[in-house]
């Protein structure tokens, strides 16, 4: 070993003086996977090999990782790089959701335009039909009709409205915006249901849209909510309000020095498992008479912050957490 960073010293428990001049290999719970991998590097069998391994540390239980042996443009040097898994998947995890919600908003876009001119001369026809009969049963049905188109036209603007609103950029303060959806959330629900607020308060103001992130929020506490009911009704259902600074943190595949971390957590029944995967999808609900477009609309309007949107869920504690870059 000719060098080794700051991150595999604190990682190993063990000074990188230690480590440098080592056999690595001996440093893997199965060593000889290591080694074939360096001599399949030194031989050019390969230019890039990926495995997983079982790092082992100084007085603490071994590690999974994701191994990559790289060749280097220095003949006879090879580069190992290590990625704990749960990093690893926390990655792809975050790309899979980029690339679900760019593939949704496009998907919605052209779904609402198609729907919206069709529903538009359906309604019109119910119209005109109905000035022409003159049966007060037969008007029940065209009211129907307009009725069933307005309540469809409704969710069409709904589904565009991401879109077609500017988005309106300012100083935001995160608190403000928490304090907001409290005072709505409470306003909703005053008896049965304790809100606690763990705030950093030294998080500075950022450039937003102060509305679209109160919207965000405002989803997911409500969202909560409704699968509070129960708890509410027994009268200890929680939910929290958690800021906090990361630092060094990187999603969306960008790194950021600062980012804000919002946590809004509730202790109710969790997300069901049949949807876990598919929460952040259109139209995807937990819940009987859901529209399935509150979560879909709080991570567009948080992605529109260069941010993004994580749910860890389990019965007894949902922790939905939104990361937005800092300046």
């Amino acid at each position: 070993m000719l060098f080794a960073n700051a991150a595999l010293e604190d990682v190993m428990g063990t000074s990188r003086r230690t480590i440098e001049g080592s056999h690595f290999a001996a440093c893997f719970t199965e060593p000889h996977l290591l080694r074939n991998a360096l001599e399949g590097a030194g031989s050019n069998a390969f230019a890039a090999l990926r495995y997983d391994a079982w790092l082992v540390r100084h007085n603490a239980e071994p590690m999974p990782v994701h191994v990559i042996v790289a060749q280097t443009d220095q003949p006879g040097e090879v580069v190992v790089e290590l990625l704990p898994l749960e990093q690893q998947a926390r990655q792809e995890r975050e790309e899979r959701l980029l690339d679900q919600a760019q593939a949704n908003k496009e998907l919605i876009r052209n779904l609402a335009h198609e729907i919206k001119n069709p529903l538009g001369g359906i309604r019109g026809a119910a119209q005109l039909l109905e000035m022409e009969i003159e049966g007060r049963d037969l008007k029940e049905y065209t009211r129907v009709i307009i009725h069933e188109a307005d309540r469809l036209q409704t969710l069409v603007d709904r589904l565009l409205a991401p879109h077609r609103r500017p988005h309106l950029v300012g100083d935001v303060n995160i608190h403000e915006v928490c304090e907001r959806v409290r005072s709505l959330v409470l306003a909703e629900f005053p008896r049965g249901l304790k809100v606690v607020r763990e705030y950093d308060t030294s998080i500075p103001e950022f450039r937003g849209d102060r509305e679209q992130l109160i919207q965000a929020v405002l989803n997911i506490a409500h969202n909560a909510c409704q699968a509070l009911t129960e708890r509410i009704a027994a009268g200890d259902a929680q939910l929290v309000f958690r800021t906090r600074v990361a630092r060094q943190v990187t999603f969306g595949k960008q790194r950021y020095r600062l980012a804000l971390e919002l946590h809004v957590i509730d202790n109710g029944p969790g997300v069901p498992l049949s949807i876990k995967d598919r929460i952040f999808y259109p139209l995807v609900s937990g819940r009987e008479g859901g529209s399935g477009l509150g979560l879909t609309l709080a991570q567009t309007f948080v992605q529109q912050h260069h941010g993004l949107i994580e749910c860890d869920s389990v019965p007894g504690r949902t922790d939905f957490k939104i990361l937005i870059p800092l300046p």
